[in-house]
């Protein structure tokens, strides 16, 4: 099957869309977010994978990252995590802040279905997926891979607990990551099942044994065969 693939602008942020050239329009949209120090470029293998279960795939650049990144990129986040953590975390907030906006502007590209919309986020892209359910009420579904919900903020996701159902939560983390150790959201989802009590379906945490935070091309792809597998549970219902 071919996939079609287009570089488009939808509000402040520079996206890259990808799609099967033989469905027809609009398609239920997942935006997917990169980690630190990649971009939507470095997801494309991703996004075809995506793509490739019927859905539209939108690639997006984080705030100071791919065709907006930092001029001293490398230099600003060469320290100690102590000296970085303020940067990180303003370029996840600054990302999450632009969502509302972004879906806007991919609805009147008449490619998206309005009422589909969904997240798939990996290490820092899955903090800006919790950081979006907290603030956006569209989303049919989530992945957050490789991230955490618990934030050194105020506004940090995992004080937003009941902001999060009935968006479809499914969170991937390794047993033996070191970069995001996945005890917050494991915690996190203990503290959510109260909230999707009516609908324990829509939440789901998957810790894989042994995984660290880079994980093996055998863990990946299960990361990815669950990824796909719930998007298109929640998004291609009823289609």
């Amino acid at each position: 099957m071919a996939i079609v693939f287009d570089h488009r602008r939808l509000a402040t942020a520079p996206a890259l869309l990808a799609r099967r050239e033989d469905l027809p329009l609009p398609l239920p949209a997942v935006l997917v977010y990169h980690g630190l120090g990649a971009d939507k470029e470095i997801q494309r293998k991703e996004l075809v994978t995506v793509a490739e279960a019927g859905l539209l795939a939108v690639g997006i650049d984080a705030a100071g990252h791919g065709e907006r990144r930092l001029p001293d990129f490398e230099a600003r986040f060469a320290g100690p995590w102590e000296e970085v953590e303020p940067l990180f975390f303003s370029l996840v907030t600054e990302t999450v802040s632009e969502v509302p906006a972004v879906l806007d502007a991919l609805e009147a590209t008449g490619l998206a279905a309005p009422d589909r919309f969904a997240l798939f986020g990996i290490s820092m892209g899955a903090y800006i997926t919790y950081g979006t359910i907290s603030i956006e009420r569209r989303l049919r579904a989530a992945v957050a891979l490789l991230g955490s919900p618990e934030w050194p903020r105020p506004a940090s996701p995992h004080h937003q607990a009941g902001h999060f159902f009935p968006t479809a939560l499914l969170s991937i983390t390794g047993e033996k990551d070191v970069n995001v150790p996945p005890g917050n959201a494991r915690a996190f989802h203990h503290t959510l099942e109260p909230c999707y009590r009516t609908a324990p379906e829509r939440l789901r945490y998957l810790e894989i044994p042994g995984a660290p935070h880079m994980m093996s091309e055998e863990d990946w792809r299960t990361a990815m065969e669950e990824t796909v597998g719930w998007l298109s549970r929640f998004c291609l219902a009823e289609l």
